[in-house]
């Protein structure tokens, strides 16, 4: 990579690598799972073709993305290297960090659901271990809780214990505890065992 801040610092080597636009993005979708350059670019709405080409060969040089064969013909799929999967704790931090700035909802502002599997995973802080789906529109995401934490992503076809059904900016209010059930009355809809729901979302 060509542009440096040119400083033995810890920080400032890091933002050499991901502190451009557009990178930690990129890298927040490869968290969700190795994608096609076509995924990538619907899921960063916003980004220009070649720049998000930049941005893939940059990250690709500096050891943070790699190209891989996809399961059918020859098609490529990027994914995150072992090191840059290491990127998931300070990505998550991040997100935790903004809260603040998400409680005003999402005003213009896109949204795809494949970004709450990323954010819930930093908020949720773990509960008795249970399997509830999170739906936001037509989309349906699993929460599998355990007393650490949280895995999410596409429902993968599991018996779930409940589903709530919510728009995104309650779901992100509930787990990150800006906003309690008994406070959401009326806008969000459970179906099944509302403890287990109850649970998930728990800060205890």
């Amino acid at each position: 990579m060509s542009r440096s801040y040119g400083q033995y610092c810890g920080l400032a080597r890091a933002l050499d690598v991901v502190g451009d636009r557009w990178n930690l993005l990129v890298v927040r979708q490869l968290l969700v799972g190795p994608a096609r350059y076509r995924d990538l670019l619907d899921g960063l709405p916003g980004v220009a073709t070649n720049l998000l080409a930049d941005r893939l060969r940059d990250l690709e040089f500096a050891g943070v993305v790699e190209r891989r064969s996809a399961d059918e013909g020859n098609a490529v799929v990027y994914a995150l290297t072992p090191w840059g999967a290491e990127l998931r704790e300070p990505v998550e931090g991040l997100i935790r960090w903004s809260t603040p700035r998400m409680t005003s909802g999402p005003g213009g502002d896109h949204f795809r659901v494949d970004w709450l599997a990323v954010a819930l995973p930093a908020l949720l802080t773990g509960s008795r271990p249970a399997t509830v789906g999170i739906a936001v529109g037509d989309d349906l995401l699993q929460v599998r809780s355990t007393r650490t934490g949280a895995e999410v992503g596409r429902h993968d076809g599991c018996d779930l214990e409940a589903v709530l059904r919510a728009d995104a900016p309650i779901v992100l209010g509930l787990a990150a505890g800006v906003l309690t059930f008994d406070g959401t009355a009326g806008l969000v809809d459970v179906e099944g065992d509302e403890s287990a729901v109850r649970a998930v979302f728990s800060r205890a």
